[in-house]
Order: structure tokens, then C-alpha cells, then sequence
């Protein structure tokens, strides 16, 4: 079954960190650039950050620079985004997405219209 599925999302107090997990199965992530975006209740999806098959160009959100750091590991079909100095604005449902070789960035802000696979999301809730 070809399918993208997230993990790693929970309850975590301001200050804190995550990492959440994408990985892949059925299909090989060799040839994608993996993308997180996320959804907050009431508000529009966000591209939050992208990383290209080759894993030599990154992009970040002007709103988790310095703090979110993304990753793959190929041979493992997984991708990784290590959240640190969370907020409570990261609050969000964090899901993980594919296009082939590169991300779509335009107007500095990550475009999912390229995206052809997504998966299911994991929620991520910032609080004391």
C-alpha cells in the first residue's frame, strides 16, 4: 500500500521539543522532495518546510527559521522535522507531503500544488 504516514506529534509545554517522523511506504522517497505543512483550527495550511531529493536545498518558514530543523534519511524512507523552542502558534495538525525532485517555493512561501501524496497528520499541541 503506498501511503505517507506521520508520527511523533503530541502535548509539549512551551520551550519544548518534538520530532516528528514521515515516513514512506510502498514507493521510494529517493526521488521526492518532502514537505511538512500544517493546519492550526480556523486557519488556512501552512508550508512550514521542504527538503529536495537530493537533500541539497532547504526551506523554512520565515516563522520557524532557527527553530525547525528538517532531515531524510533514504535508507530508512523517512524524513524528519526536529521542532525546537516551541510556541504555542506551532499548534497545529503537521502533515507530510511529495513532489517529485523539488519543492515549489514562490513568494517565499512553500506551494502545495505540486504535491501528489499526502499523508494523514499528527497533531501537535503547544501548551502549559
Amino acid at each position: 500500500q503506498v501511503q505517507l504516514v506521520e508520527s511523533g506529534g503530541g502535548l509539549v509545554q512551551p520551550g519544548g521539543s518534538l520530532r516528528l517522523s514521515c515516513a514512506a511506504s510502498g514507493f521510494t522517497l529517493d526521488y521526492y522532495a518532502i514537505a511538512w505543512f500544517r493546519q492550526a483550527p480556523g486557519e488556512e495550511r501552512e508550508g512550514v518546510s521542504c527538503i529536495s531529493s537530493r537533500n541539497d536545498s532547504t526551506y523554512y518558514a520565515d516563522s520557524v527559521k532557527g527553530r525547525f530543523t528538517i532531515s531524510r534519511d533514504n535508507a530508512k524512507n523517512t524524513v524528519y522535522l526536529q521542532m525546537d523552542s516551541l510556541k504555542p502558534e506551532d499548534t497545529a495538525v503537521y502533515y507530510c507531503a511529495t513532489e517529485l525532485f523539488f519543492c515549489t517555493v514562490r513568494d517565499n512561501n512553500l506551494r502545495d500544488y505540486g504535491m501528489s501524496r499526502w499523508g494523514n497528520g499528527t497533531l501537535v499541541t503547544v501548551s502549559s
